[in-house]
């Protein structure tokens, strides 16, 4: 790696806010999202478009079974 690109690549990481999401393409041609967890969610692209395309019933889901659903970094009522 040439130190133009290496600074490319420090500038980049620098400029991203801790906790915002990011895209990628992986090294096998994947789209790997950054930014939800320590390790990066990575799906094909027909993945990826048949997860958005199930979003509302996903959504749905959470409202549904909002109770029994744990929310990072949120302590729970019941847990107290």
């Amino acid at each position: 790696m040439t130190v133009e690109a290496a600074n490319e690549l420090l500038e980049e990481a620098e400029g991203r806010k801790r906790g915002s999401l990011y895209c990628k393409v992986s090294q096998k041609g994947a789209i790997s999202v950054y930014g939800l967890q320590r390790m990066p969610v990575t799906l094909y692209v027909e993945q990826w478009e048949r997860l958005l395309g199930f979003a509302d019933e996903i959504r749905r889901f959470a409202e549904e079974n909002d109770v029994q659903l744990s929310r990072k970094g949120a302590a729970r009522e019941a847990d107290e």
